[in-house]
């Protein structure tokens, strides 16, 4: 995990959600304290999810990028973090931090090694990353393997070979947004019933 916000545990928890055999979740911060930080209050979570994960936290990025089948991050970066050379093959980069042109959580490298999902069209104007790599032509838009919707419909196909880098590149939506609001409102309606019984 790179970066420490207040979206980190949601994903972290969404990574350990869909794949149970993760055991070890190592996270970096710009700041090394937050990432310790949150490595601690993850140790401490009661749920199900999370018995039996080792958390960590690392004070160099580079030392742990190579180890990581999943690289997911959110930050406001407007450096490159995560350095594509790095990568190993059959990786995940899951980058749904930066959102604005100015903003950049992996170098082209990454980009150019990996096959590029967005959750939607307009990540390719927004989004830092996808901007500069179009202006500096290290990828065109149609090396863009397709979006969200398409991948989940099946139009499009995302990893092709278990040896394959892939990129997910999120600016937002308004559909997730109600999505996320509508699972808050139908726990905090479950913790209520449980409480009054």
């Amino acid at each position: 995990m790179v970066g420490s916000g207040n979206l980190s545990p949601h994903l972290i928890t969404a990574h350990l959600s869909i794949r149970p055999s993760i055991k070890r979740v190592i996270i970096w911060n710009r700041t090394h304290d937050r990432a310790a930080d949150l490595a601690a209050r993850l140790r401490v979570k009661k749920e199900p999810i999370f018995d039996g994960v080792s958390f960590e936290h690392c004070g160099c990025l580079d030392d742990v990028i190579g180890l990581g089948d999943i690289v997911s991050c959110a930050t406001n970066s407007e450096r490159p973090l995560v350095k594509g050379e790095m990568l190993k093959k059959g990786a995940h980069l899951d980058l749904v931090g930066s959102f604005k042109p100015s903003m950049m959580e992996c170098d082209d490298e990454a980009l150019r090694r990996g096959r590029v999902v967005v959750d939607n069209e307009v990540a390719m104007e927004e989004a830092g990353e996808l901007v500069g790599a179009f202006e500096r032509g290290v990828i065109a838009r149609d090396d863009i393997c397709g979006d969200l919707v398409e991948l989940i419909k099946g139009e499009k196909v995302g990893r092709k070979t278990e040896s394959e880098i892939t990129v997910f590149k999120s600016v937002g939506s308004g559909v997730v947004d109600l999505l996320t609001a509508q699972s808050v409102y139908e726990t905090l309606k479950k913790d209520q019933q449980s409480e009054q019984h």
